[in-house]
């Protein structure tokens, strides 16, 4: 089993910059992927952005590439989310999920452990 825990959302403005962190309990947290995914009010959970247990393998969402980077430090049970440039339409409440495999995963029903959200909001 694995618990997450996102921090480090919050307000910011357009053109902005936040990195969000996913902290991981259990020991086994680098046989994990980890995705972000993200929903705004009235739409549907999107992924943007997923790591391999190694970091060898990376997935961004079109809408976010080029802004946002996805890291991970093993040592420290930790996924970082840089976020980059921030838009209004990035306004959402983002998500950490993680799922056991050597491979990446993008979609949601995929995952299975997933951290309770963080809101992030960016002003015009």
């Amino acid at each position: 089993q694995v618990q997450l825990v996102e921090s480090g959302g919050g307000l910011v403005q357009a053109g902005g910059s936040l990195r969000l962190s996913c902290a991981a309990s259990g020991r086994t947290f680098s046989s994990y992927a980890i995705g972000w995914f993200r929903q705004a009010p009235g739409q549907e959970q999107n992924s943007i952005a997923a790591i391999s247990w190694d970091g060898g393998k990376i997935y961004y969402a079109d809408s976010v590439k080029g802004r946002f980077t996805i890291s991970r430090d093993n040592s420290q049970n930790t996924v970082y989310l840089q976020m980059n440039s921030l838009r209004p339409e990035d306004t959402a409440v983002y998500y950490c999920a993680a799922v056991r495999t050597k491979n990446i995963r993008v979609l949601s029903t995929t995952y299975e452990h997933w951290g309770q959200g963080i809101q992030v909001t960016v002003s015009p």
